[in-house]
């Protein structure tokens, strides 16, 4: 994973930790008051809110724990930590994607997941060169235009 995306996953860490926790208390807090607690939905809800947040701070603190961090390198091959602008060969449309990690991708923001078909096709790819990726309607080209 880039350094980047390790540091966005534990500014999460600390935000579970600190602020959801703590309106997770008191959301336990105020359900405790409103009497028993066997038949108390409020309480029971924000009990199993409980165990979700830590379930996932758990789950974070294993990612973290267990990452690589690879050094993005500029240069003029696409790789992992690429930024590339590729315009579509058909339609004309150019479009700009980082290669990132799985953990990192979203791909309505531009981070393609280095596994995927878009950018395992790009790899390796130079300014100008196309890569050609298979989708169910056919293959979609795209030119390289640039790479940093």
């Amino acid at each position: 994973m880039t350094a980047e995306g390790l540091a966005g996953l534990e500014a999460e860490i600390e935000r579970l930790e600190t602020h959801e926790r703590r309106l997770i208390a008191e959301e336990i807090k105020t359900a405790r008051g409103h009497g028993d607690l066997k038949e108390n939905a409020e309480y029971h809800a924000a009990k199993e809110a409980q165990g979700h947040l830590e379930t996932r701070i758990l789950a974070l603190r294993h990612q973290v724990s267990h990452a690589t961090v690879v050094e993005v390198r500029a240069g003029d091959v696409v790789e992992f930590g690429s930024v590339v602008t590729v315009v579509e060969e058909s339609t004309g449309k150019q479009t700009t994607y980082s290669l990132v990690s799985s953990m990192d991708a979203d791909a309505s923001e531009g981070r393609l997941s280095v596994e995927s078909p878009v950018a395992r096709a790009l790899r390796g790819k130079r300014v100008g060169q196309t890569a050609t990726v298979t989708i169910p309607s056919g293959e979609r080209r795209l030119r390289v235009l640039a790479v940093s």
